[in-house]
């Protein structure tokens, strides 16, 4: 009797001391790696504390190249620690679990730093590569050329940190989720096993240019731009494929192979997400599960085009959240005021913040991608 209470005992000072260190881990850490000249900052759980600084317009709560908080050990003592928000831990050992973050056309890592940092603080490592010529200070490549880049530039990351003596070995990278927002959206869903073409953009746009003219004449505001840009559609339409350039007609993700889909990628979520140049027969190619943020008031991608297509035709996308009052932009945070204005200046549609939007949603969104995660990533 006397050595099972005494046994009981250890076990709970076990649980109570892996509490204590998983709520001192709320704090969240900040730092840089090259992954063979792709800049990507880490966003990481540490015991280190975080402050307030300004990096621009933008200011996040980080501890600055702070270590990484040590991974609860998954043993019968703390199992039920191992396995809870606070650890993000891989079941078979003390490595913590890893995201990718794929950001949007002309974006970076300081406006997807609220969920980095919500990620970060229930145990997960979150990686955010810039993506090469579609980032804040370059959108010479954005779009198509950009698209076929990007998940090649996810599996770059992987490897680097693989190969990087301090973070490979604490982490779990044999199942890696992937995020992506907007644009990012592609990436993702390329990493889950779909494809697409150029052509079936064009397609799209020949019919619902209109409808969908944030996403046709994305990063055109003046009529001319739109002009030149719709011209281009029009060239293609009623034209056989097989009298169209190889631009156009190139399938481009996992069946066209060059080492897609990423084997290493188990999960992904995808928030307002560029989707209408997925076909549905490509989109039933996506082999792991997808979670997918959608929001009420989309403008720049209309739901029915991109959200609820993707959640339409892909049997392995479930909705884990909807932002009923969201529009496009406020699936960002932080978002200062002012790159709010200029971003929204320079859309066709849809660029702007919702006025009455309630961040608290965006919040409860992001929260949902972490417990989606937790549920997907274990082994």
């Amino acid at each position: 009797m006397r050595g099972s209470l005494k046994a009981g005992l250890r076990r709970m000072i076990a649980l109570l001391a892996a509490g204590c260190a998983g709520a001192a881990a709320a704090q969240v850490g900040m730092t840089q790696i090259d992954a063979g000249g792709l800049p990507v900052t880490l966003v990481y759980p540490t015991l280190q504390p975080a402050q307030a600084q300004a990096f621009g317009p933008f200011m996040l709560t980080v501890a600055p190249d702070a270590p990484l908080a040590p991974a609860p050990a998954a043993g019968p003592a703390d199992a039920a620690s191992a396995r809870s928000a606070a650890a993000a831990v891989d079941d078979r050992g003390a490595r913590r679990m890893l995201i990718v973050l794929s950001h949007g056309t002309g974006g970076g890592t300081h406006s997807d730093h609220q969920l980095a940092a919500t990620l970060a603080r229930a145990g997960f490592v979150v990686a955010q590569p810039l993506h090469f010529g579609d980032n804040h200070r370059d959108r010479s490549l954005a779009g198509p050329s950009s698209w076929q880049r990007r998940p090649q530039e996810v599996s770059r990351t992987l490897d680097a940190l693989a190969a990087d003596p301090v973070w490979g070995p604490r982490l779990a990278l044999q199942r890696v989720g992937v995020h992506g927002m907007s644009a990012g959206g592609v990436t993702a869903l390329v990493l889950a096993g779909a494809s697409w073409r150029v052509l079936d953009l064009v397609r799209h746009c020949e019919r619902y240019a209109d409808d969908d003219a944030g996403f046709c004449f994305n990063g055109q505001p003046t009529p001319q731009a739109q002009a030149a840009r719709r011209a281009g559609f029009e060239r293609a339409r009623g034209v056989p494929e097989v009298f169209l350039p190889a631009e156009l007609t190139t399938v481009h993700g996992a069946s066209a192979g060059a080492g897609l889909p990423d084997l290493r990628v188990a999960a992904a979520t995808v928030a307002v997400p560029v989707a209408a140049l997925f076909t549905a027969d490509r989109l039933r190619e996506v082999a792991i599960a997808v979670g997918v943020v959608s929001a009420g008031r989309d403008r720049l991608l209309l739901p029915r085009h991109h959200s609820e297509h993707l959640l339409h035709a892909c049997p392995r996308c479930e909705r884990i959240a909807h932002l009923a009052g969201a529009g496009h932009m406020d699936l960002l945070g932080p978002w200062p005021p002012e790159v709010a204005q200029r971003v929204g200046a320079g859309e066709a549609r849809g660029g702007w913040p919702e006025p009455d939007f309630d961040p608290a949603e965006r919040q409860a969104a992001f929260d949902a991608i972490a417990a989606f995660f937790q549920r997907k990533l274990r082994p």
